[in-house]
């Protein structure tokens, strides 16, 4: 782990106990600076945006937990749709204190953090297709994750408002919209089946089957992290 990244975990680390109270404002991100003893200039420089980066790190933080967790699991032995309930579940499950995702999604809530706040949805959705191993290429690298961020963000809005025991509510809700895609794709399949409409879309097709995923890269949608890796360090 490089140097910046061990002070903005470190800021990371400092900042939680203050988000509840203060969210991820200024207030709770001088407050980590002054606790974790880290001076502010440094402070500043890893993290521009102050508790914005902050709150983006922890969610992806978060994004690696589940990375970790999922891959100690055998997920050979599940069905695509019960990897994909367990993986949105485990996400969840990652988070110990509600008030730490209430005050994020309040903060990327706000029209000038509203990209930052999608992108990470979007990110979330892909590391776990990555991590499901998805060996989607073409128009379906997109749908698989365009539609799974629908799924991810709506459970968390209602996971938030659940105080079910267990939080037993959150995961029949998940169960329910899981099943709404399933329904979406056997409707495809049935599209794709019938002699007439699959002559009519074959205009259509044909320009989609030139769209291909994008090349893994750096700060890109596509790009799948090593989480593995950065815990081991550099080789």
């Amino acid at each position: 782990m490089q140097p910046n990244d061990l002070t903005r975990d470190s800021l990371v680390d400092a900042i939680l106990p203050h988000v509840p109270f203060d969210g991820w404002g200024d207030a709770s991100f001088a407050a980590a600076v002054a606790d974790a003893g880290i001076d502010p200039g440094l402070a500043r420089a890893v993290c521009p945006r102050g508790g914005l980066d902050l709150a983006i790190a922890f969610h992806k933080r978060g994004d690696a937990e589940m990375v970790r967790r999922l891959r100690a699991r055998d997920l050979a032995v599940l069905k695509i749709r019960e990897r994909i309930t367990l993986a949105v579940r485990t996400r969840l499950e990652v988070v110990t204190d509600k008030d730490l995702v209430r005050r994020a999604t309040t903060l990327f809530a706000l029209p000038h953090h509203a990209g930052d706040g999608a992108r990470l949805i979007w990110e979330t959705a892909d590391t776990i297709w990555n991590v499901l191993n998805d060996p989607s290429r073409d128009i379906n690298w997109y749908t698989k994750r365009a539609t799974l961020s629908g799924v991810y963000s709506s459970c968390v809005l209602f996971w938030l408002g659940d105080d079910s025991p267990g939080h037993q509510a959150t995961w029949e809700f998940l169960d329910r919209r899981i099943e709404d895609v399933m329904r979406i794709e056997k409707a495809k399949a049935g599209l794709r089946n019938n002699p007439v409409l699959s002559r009519l879309m074959a205009g259509p097709n044909a320009l989609l089957s030139r769209v291909r995923a994008p090349a893994p890269m750096s700060d890109f949608p596509g790009h799948w992290q090593d989480h593995d890796k950065e815990s081991r360090g550099p080789e």
